[in-house]
């Protein structure tokens, strides 16, 4: 396998980091991304290095991400090490924001878009459960969930919506290459 970032992209509570890990943990040729994020240590779901927001911007400066975003408030980095890990085969699984994507193909022209979706009242539930967010945060993530991707990208699309063992399947399924 050639390597490539593939960028995981749906809205907030739809299980990204979930996916990731299950795909990671069924194919080892898979690793997911470690971001670093301007967000307290320590608040659960993805492992992430935290980071306040003038030293995450001296980092940006210094190049220490090859690709860095601002959304929700918070800003989001992805290590420069990983085109070194894609130059050399690796096939690395990132969360992506969908505003990031064109940009995100100019640093990866080996880009695939992972678009994980899932119905509306699923997505509210998983949002109010994870309690990160306050009811005016999570009501503005859900009229962000509807945000497409971007027209030109090597997308594929998997529903998040039943259990996460059959998503992971799916996604594996739709990211191997076909074998002749």
């Amino acid at each position: 396998m050639t390597g490539r970032l593939i960028g995981v992209v749906g809205p907030s509570g739809v299980g990204k980091d979930s996916v990731m890990a299950g795909i990671a943990e069924a194919d080892h040729r898979y690793r997911v991304v470690k971001r670093t994020i301007t967000r307290a240590p320590d608040l659960g779901g993805e492992d992430y290095d935290a980071m306040d927001t003038e030293t995450f911007l001296a980092a940006a400066e210094a190049g220490a991400f090859a690709l860095h975003w601002t959304a929700h408030g918070l800003s989001y980095g992805i290590p420069a090490s990983v085109c070194e890990d894609i130059r050399t085969g690796a096939q690395c699984l990132a969360n992506l924001s969908r505003g990031v994507l064109l940009e995100a193909a100019r640093v990866f022209p080996a880009l695939t878009v992972l678009h994980i979706t899932a119905s509306p009242d699923v997505l509210a539930a998983r949002l109010a459960s994870r309690g990160r967010e306050t009811s005016t945060e999570i009501a503005g993530r859900l009229r962000q969930a509807r945000k497409p991707v971007p027209d030109g990208l090597d997308v594929i699309a998997v529903s998040n919506d039943g259990p996460l063992t059959e998503t992971v399947a799916a996604a594996l399924s739709k990211l191997q290459p076909v074998r002749v």
